[in-house]
């Protein structure tokens, strides 16, 4: 077949599609006849595919001529569908028809966002208002960054505090996010202001308020002048941030070789209300958010001055953070699948539920 044919042909099957089209009276007819004529059996899908039987030298011309023609069908195909359905809505107008059956249903939403994970989002939309950045770093760390430059040595004593597992190629998977701290400061530099929410790990005894895998947000703010009142007013304001209310809090002294001074800011149980329950050990309080000043060797270890800067640095317990707003009384539920405290925990009650209301 040479170029002349298949114009001739072409426009044969023009004119029968503008012959049989104007007879359609339903989409479906008019469905099953573009099917005939363009479908890959069809007698022009048949041509189109057939451009590579053609000579080289005639194949851009044939390409040009197939592609003109399927341009021309499919608009006589689409001037009739818009013909039909303006007619069938008509139709359906007159008869009372108000929906379009034609049209896919509504979606339906499977499963929802974890708490911890809903909270982490809350959290780092508040920092990025304060002008925080967001890093990250891995899970299996390296001992360097996870104990050494964070003022860990191995002779000292606080290794007892951090049970760790330990993997056959040397590394650890992270007992916090406080490694990057260091990596922070090899980075950017110094003036610094990020947050590092993750998973750790912990080699523990698991009970109502411990886990062996937990999520943490590390906070770390470094410039010139940065004092103990920046540290507890941004505290403050995150608490009251995240559970739109000023929050009981206590700041007594902690230790934790990284910062100097350094604190345990507790927060009032929100399950008891403060009367004492599993959760806080029956003291009222829950640890929520170690911190304190970063202490110069850390600095040091991160290639800043610590005679020009300071800084703070915080370990929220976004794991506990959840479950006191949305009043999850054991953090065993957060990583067990138990669909009470996963879906919508602050709409349910039960067993493992607070003292919410339904």
């Amino acid at each position: 077949m040479d170029v002349d044919e298949l114009k001739k042909l072409l426009s044969e099957i023009k004119t029968d599609v503008k012959a049989r089209i104007g007879e359609l009276a339903s989409l479906e007819k008019l469905r099953q006849l573009e099917s005939q004529i363009v479908g890959k059996k069809g007698r022009l899908g048949e041509l189109l595919g057939s451009i590579g039987k053609f000579p080289k030298e005639a194949r851009g011309s044939v390409g040009q001529v197939l592609n003109s023609a399927k341009k021309e069908v499919a608009e006589l195909f689409q001037t009739r569908r818009t013909a039909l359905q303006a007619s069938e809505s008509a139709a359906d107008s007159k008869a009372g028809v108000t929906a379009d059956p034609t049209l896919p249903g509504l979606p339906r939403n499977v499963g929802s966002v974890h708490p911890v994970t809903a909270v982490q989002w809350e959290v780092e939309e508040i920092f990025e208002r304060l002008g925080f950045t967001i890093e990250t770093g891995p899970e299996m760390e390296s001992d360097y960054y996870n104990f050494e430059a964070l003022n860990i040595p191995a002779w000292h004593p606080a290794r007892d505090m951090q049970d760790t597992f330990w993997l056959e190629n040397g590394m650890l998977l992270r007992t916090h996010t406080s490694p990057v701290q260091i990596r922070a400061m090899e980075k950017f530099g110094p003036p610094l202001r990020c947050i590092v929410p993750g998973r750790c790990f912990r080699y523990e005894t698991i009970d109502a308020s411990h886990e062996n895998t937990f999520h943490q947000c590390e906070g770390l703010m470094i410039d010139k002048g940065i004092s103990v009142a920046n540290l507890i007013a941004v505290m403050k304001l995150l608490l009251r941030e995240v559970f739109h209310r000023d929050v009981a809090i206590r700041l007594r002294p902690g230790y934790f070789p990284f910062v100097e001074p350094g604190f345990e800011l507790d927060m009032s149980c929100m399950i008891c209300n403060g009367d004492g329950c599993a959760t806080c050990k029956k003291s009222g309080w829950i640890e929520i958010l170690p911190c304190g000043m970063v202490h110069p060797n850390v600095l040091k270890c991160g290639g800043i001055d610590p005679h020009e800067y300071t800084g703070f640095a915080f370990g929220l317990g976004l794991t506990r953070l959840a479950m006191m707003k949305y009043g999850i009384r054991d953090i065993r539920i957060m990583n067990s699948g138990d669909l009470r405290g996963l879906v919508h925990p602050e709409r349910l009650c039960g067993p493992l539920i607070g003292t919410r209301q339904c």
